[in-house]
């Protein structure tokens, strides 16, 4: 599939900004620990929440009209029209410097960083790059830049992307990469996109061979595993996802110690790694 893309016209989305608010209720947080097959608890006001709790927060929400054919809304709006059919969540980083705590109105500030579009060994890339700043009446709690990418439909559907064998991992957790784990993170993020829960979308659409671990949820799992053994939050996350894992087979969360902190990442159920991250 060739398509032309209009750099300038992307590019005159960047500076554009929105802000976005949201409450974190007792629910929700009780939702994605189990989610993330953790105790649900009895969340209270005033607690805090797991790290990445803002990504369940104040998703775009357009009627059923207004979706384009992957589930996604209709392109445009703040994030530029990219024409390319295939729109993942490539990697980013995060900078927590306060806790999210349930009851807290949380305001989203966004601002298109920067469009770019490169010609890969898979075609036509286009990366959007996005900041956030995450805010509570306290002040500012966390920065992140996200990066997203856009591709054909002519790349390889399994990812061609390719990284050095990490060292032999220190630490090692396995996670069933379930339907239904993957349909729960879907609903709690009300995330649209089907390459998460529609099977037969994913193959006969898309080209790949099963449904799509989410960046951001393994990017939350590899998060909550630094926390866990770091002893403590990360002040900083770093990530990025160099190959798709799909469902069915159990991935495993790994990790090694380093002078600043840890790296870890994620790999499939052939040992290959899929997103690599650096916590701190």
């Amino acid at each position: 599939m060739s398509v032309t893309l209009d750099i300038d016209h992307l590019r005159s989305w960047i500076g554009r900004t929105e802000t976005v608010h949201d409450l974190i209720t007792p629910r929700s947080l009780r939702e994605l620990r189990v989610t993330l097959d953790r105790p649900a608890g009895a969340p209270v006001a005033g607690e805090e929440t797991t790290l990445t709790a803002h990504w369940c927060l104040a998703p775009p929400a357009v009627p059923l009209e207004g979706l384009g054919p992957d589930g996604h809304p209709a392109r445009g709006g703040f994030l530029p029209p990219v024409p390319l059919p295939r729109r993942m969540w490539a990697g980013g980083k995060l900078e927590w410097l306060d806790a999210l705590r349930v009851g807290d109105d949380v305001a989203r500030a966004s601002r298109i960083a920067d469009v770019v579009v490169k010609e890969g060994r898979t075609g036509t890339l286009c990366f959007v790059t996005v900041d956030h700043e995450i805010s509570t009446a306290r002040g500012l709690a966390i920065r992140e830049r996200q990066d997203i990418v856009y591709r054909g439909t002519d790349a390889p559907a399994g990812g061609s992307g390719t990284a050095a064998p990490p060292r032999t991992a220190s630490w090692q957790e396995s996670v069933e990469a379930s339907p239904v784990l993957l349909f729960r993170y879907s609903a709690i993020t009300f995330n649209g996109h089907r390459i998460h829960y529609d099977r037969t979308y994913c193959i006969e659409e898309e080209g790949y061979p099963g449904l799509i671990v989410h960046g951001p949820l393994q990017a939350t799992l590899l998060a909550e595993f630094a926390g866990r053994l770091l002893g403590r939050s990360p002040k900083t996350f770093a990530f990025r996802s160099v190959r798709p894992i799909f469902d069915g087979p159990p991935l495993t969360l790994n990790a090694v110690k380093t002078d600043a902190g840890l790296d870890l990442w994620t790999a499939d159920h052939e040992g290959r790694p899929c997103m690599l991250a650096e916590a701190a």
